[in-house]
């Protein structure tokens, strides 16, 4: 551990940065005791906030510098591109691209993209795309002077597996209780196509039947308030499927996925899900 230089309190905190370690995770401190920083008092002292390990960085990794605080595997060709704090395994090609760290496995390819802090397995092409979800497929598809993310299709897959006849929500990437979140003032067309196919219980059917779906629609957030309008189409299935839906809902700032089995079967849910987005830069 090293201590930072004296730093005054900001106003309305009663926490401010006392050391940090070797890999760069800061240490707050309270006047008396060491304490872990939340995210904001984290990001309020200008460093970086990781939700998934709950740890506050201060270092950013450029790729003109030694970067032996960060896996040598990362491979970058192009000027101006940035890895931050625990960036492992990721490839980029082009220019001014920035990973904000804590992330492993990712690909861009383009120019000014971005890969959200915690963010691993996803692949960024084009222009100012931004990648915030895990195992993602991003493509920015913007003009130099756009925002970020101001243009851009999102591919994710939602997954359950349900055992009842009740509506219960699917998850991204499987993960129970992970979501995508949906950014404020953000319109997003989705287009998920989705497929149940029966693999065990006792309830009436059989092994293998199959019922598959298009959930489609609109869902939008207006300065922090999410509404959806959707609509369904059954495409095809096979044997005892009766009940069997998907329905695209939201909770907070979440896209969620819902499905609906049979009492006493045992299926399994995955929808491929397609987003078009518009993030407006205003507030609506």
């Amino acid at each position: 551990m090293s201590r930072v230089p004296t730093i005054p309190y900001l106003t309305g905190f009663d926490v401010k940065p006392l050391s940090t370690s070797s890999l760069g995770i800061v240490i707050f401190t309270d006047g008396t005791n060491a304490v872990i920083p939340n995210q904001v008092q984290c990001e309020a002292y200008g460093y970086t906030y990781d939700k998934a390990s709950g740890t506050c960085s201060i270092f950013r990794f450029n790729t003109n510098l030694n970067r032996s605080f960060s896996n040598e595997s990362n491979k970058i060709q192009g000027a101006n591109n940035t890895t931050e704090t625990g960036t492992n395994n990721t490839q980029i090609i082009g220019e001014n691209n920035t990973v904000k760290g804590l992330s492993r496995n990712n690909i861009i390819v383009g120019s000014n993209n971005e890969i959200a802090n915690g963010v691993n397995n996803a692949n960024v092409y084009g222009t100012l795309g931004e990648a915030t979800a895990d195992n993602s497929i991003v493509l920015g598809g913007n003009a130099s002077t756009d925002n970020l993310a101001e243009r851009q299709s999102i591919h994710l897959i939602y997954g359950t597996q349900t055992t009842a006849g009740g509506t219960v929500d699917s998850y991204l990437n499987n993960i129970t209780d992970n979501y995508f979140t949906i950014p404020v003032n953000t319109a997003m067309y989705f287009h998920a196509d989705v497929l149940a196919v029966r693999v065990g219980g006792t309830g009436t059917g059989s092994t293998g039947d199959f019922a598959s779906f298009v959930e489609r629609g609109v869902v939008i957030n207006k300065s922090g308030t999410l509404s959806v309008s959707r609509e369904r189409d059954a495409i095809k299935s096979s044997g005892t499927v009766t009940n069997w839906r998907p329905t695209a809902t939201v909770d907070g700032t979440n896209f969620i996925i819902d499905v609906r089995g049979a009492t006493d079967v045992t299926i399994e849910w995955c929808s491929n899900i397609r987003f078009t987005q518009i993030k407006t830069g205003v507030a609506l």
